[in-house]
């Protein structure tokens, strides 16, 4: 099948609450369109920007509701991101849980927020993002991400259908995170699915306006700055359709794309 449902979660997340958030994300759960298949959660959605709190937080068991929450739902699960930690450093990570609750994937973020001090309390990602999730290839990026077309056409030369996108993005520059996300798109001939939060933490308030982009750059479907779930149908053969109109990867002429730093 081709066809596939999307859900993303926009949840306003409570600060430092992962009680909180792990019952919000149940309630939206428990609101879901039957015939969705995917559900998008947003980054760091157990406690929000709380770094100072790292430690703590990242020491709870967060995924093994999610794990059941998808079992009983019978959808994939793009877990949006938690806080990890291995060998005394911490990572901000995204899983990707399947309908039978079992977590096939992992992606470190590759670039680190400094107005929002991720490089005093975090450690960049090395692994490129690229997975299959029933049978579709897709990739996956966390927020700041999007801002590097390098970083997201590295993944998409593995022939990726959907790009998700989990966020924290804030709402003084949502203009940048519409075109942004549109680019993304058409640049690459993909799907985007893209999930932010909404709601304020001591610093910030978030844009919501979660989007499903199609390949054509085409908003399917966005979201207001409000609590909700956003659900869009897409249709992976339109990625083959439009490649074959506009060929771009055929066309590409990497030899002269090295950059001054290399």
């Amino acid at each position: 099948m081709t066809k596939r449902r999307i859900a993303c979660l926009q949840i306003d997340i409570q600060f430092g609450n992962v009680k909180a958030n792990l019952q919000a994300v149940a309630n939206h759960f428990k609101q879901l369109d039957s015939e969705v298949d995917t559900v998008v959660l947003p980054e760091f959605w157990p406690m929000g920007y709380s770094l100072d709190s790292l430690d703590e937080i990242a020491s709870y068991d967060v995924l093994t509701p999610i794990k059941t929450l998808a079992k009983q739902y019978n959808v994939d699960v793009i877990a949006g991101s938690v806080p990890t930690g291995r060998e005394g450093k911490f990572y901000n990570s995204l899983p990707v849980i399947t309908r039978e609750g079992e977590v096939t994937f992992w992606y470190d973020k590759v670039h680190l927020f400094r107005l929002m001090d991720e490089e005093k309390f975090l450690v960049e990602g090395k692994d490129n993002g690229v997975f299959t999730l029933q049978g579709v290839k897709s990739a996956a990026v966390i927020c700041y991400d999007i801002r590097f077309p390098e970083w997201i056409k590295t993944q998409m030369l593995e022939d990726v259908d959907v790009l998700y996108v989990v966020a924290e993005w804030p709402e003084q520059r949502l203009d940048h995170w519409r075109a942004l996300l549109v680019a993304r798109a058409i640049e690459n001939q993909v799907y985007v699915v893209a999930c932010n939060r909404v709601g304020c933490d001591p610093n910030n308030t978030f844009a919501g306006h979660s989007m499903v982009i199609d390949p054509w750059g085409q908003i399917i479907s966005e979201a207001d700055n409000q609590t909700g779930i956003l659900t869009a149908a897409i249709d992976l053969a339109e990625v083959k359709r439009i490649r074959r109109e506009i060929p771009i990867y055929e066309d590409r002429r990497p030899d002269l794309y090295r950059l001054k730093d290399e």
